[in-house]
């Protein structure tokens, strides 16, 4: 770090900004390691001070089981960043929320959805944009796309993909049944300007249209909102699809524009990513049907219990999870299959 720090002393060093700014993210994470790894000597020192302590008398036994606890959190909240090490891992993260089948019952379960991972990053101190978003007829949300900016957003929601499942005796129905709901959510690395994405700008189409919803009478008199589609064809397959991102975020179309770019470059990366990782198995499962049987977590409001199926991570805390409080089920997913990516 103060080999790298050193570099920043040169008199021209300011000049070029986007380098410049560069060397600061890379002498911060650099930095980061470094805190994370003395919190945890100091944790272990104080844990081992109070072992010696409590058999003089000096400390009580829960004073040594506290120590304990923030030692052995100290150390797995390290193990949690060393499973994101991978270039991808630093980015920000696009989450897209769609509702399945079920109607007014699904779209208010995409809706809680989104309510859930808003808090979760507003608890990490992200930056959050709403870039699109599709309101259901009565209640709830048909879809949203999200923006999350900020160091390893990605690399902690990557493990949020695939269909979440609500149980729960619903407000909709009027016999007072329960049932039973599904969602996908699928995350994208948010790349930057380091990243280099390639592009066709022969491939790219716009249309423009008013946008919908709350937002006064400027919203929906001028053509803010953005329809970007790309014709992309997959360089290894050589299958073609056409990607279809809308951007209504700003009223600012050519802000819009930008923004479309910019999830666009994301989802080409994300795609090249998966290619090169070799994980078109786990691809395809995440195109499964919204439905029974390919949902990675389901949340059982009546038994108060909220479980993912791939870890078996569990918890009764139903209110606390859906305030924002995933970040249990995301440190096991790290844990269990950080490594092997």
């Amino acid at each position: 770090m103060e080999e790298e720090e050193l570099r920043t002393h040169v008199p021209d060093f300011w000049e070029d900004r986007e380098k410049a700014e560069a060397q600061m993210k890379k002498i911060k994470e650099l930095r980061s390691w470094i805190d994370g790894y003395k919190n945890v000597e100091n944790a272990v020192e104080e844990l081992h001070l109070a072992y010696e302590y409590v058999k003089e008398g000096i400390v009580t036994e829960e004073e040594v089981d506290t120590a304990y606890r923030k030692a052995h959190e100290a150390v797995e909240e390290l193990e949690m960043r060393n499973m994101l090490r991978r270039e991808e891992d630093r980015l920000g993260a696009v989450i897209k929320i769609n509702s399945g089948a079920g109607g007014t019952e699904s779209q208010d379960w995409a809706e809680m959805l989104m309510r859930m991972y808003m808090r979760w990053c507003e608890a990490k101190g992200y930056k959050l944009g709403v870039e699109h978003i599709i309101y259901g007829e009565e209640a709830g949300i048909k879809s949203v796309t999200l923006q999350v900016e900020g160091d390893l957003a990605y690399g902690y929601l990557k493990g949020e993909n695939g269909v979440h499942r609500l149980v729960r005796v619903s407000p909709y129905n009027a016999q007072g049944k329960r049932m039973t709901s599904f969602a996908s959510v699928f995350v994208t690395p948010l790349v930057d300007d380091t990243i280099e994405v390639k592009v066709d700008p022969a491939a790219i189409s716009w249309d423009t249209f008013r946008s919908g919803g709350a937002g006064g009478q400027n919203v929906n008199k001028v053509e803010s909102g953005v329809r970007l589609r790309y014709k992309f064809k997959d360089p290894y397959t050589g299958e073609e699809e056409e990607i279809l991102i809308e951007n209504t975020e700003t009223r600012d179309q050519p802000k819009n524009r930008e923004n479309a770019m910019r999830q666009l470059r994301s989802i080409l990366y994300d795609k090249e990513l998966k290619h090169r990782m070799e994980e078109q198995a786990k691809v395809e499962a995440g195109k499964k049907k919204i439905e029974w049987g390919s949902q990675i977590r389901s949340y059982v409001f009546d038994d108060r219990r909220v479980k993912d199926h791939r870890t078996g991570c569990q918890t009764s805390d139903v209110q606390g999870v859906m305030d924002g409080g995933i970040d249990p089920f995301i440190k096991a997913y790290l844990m269990e299959f950080g490594g092997k990516e």
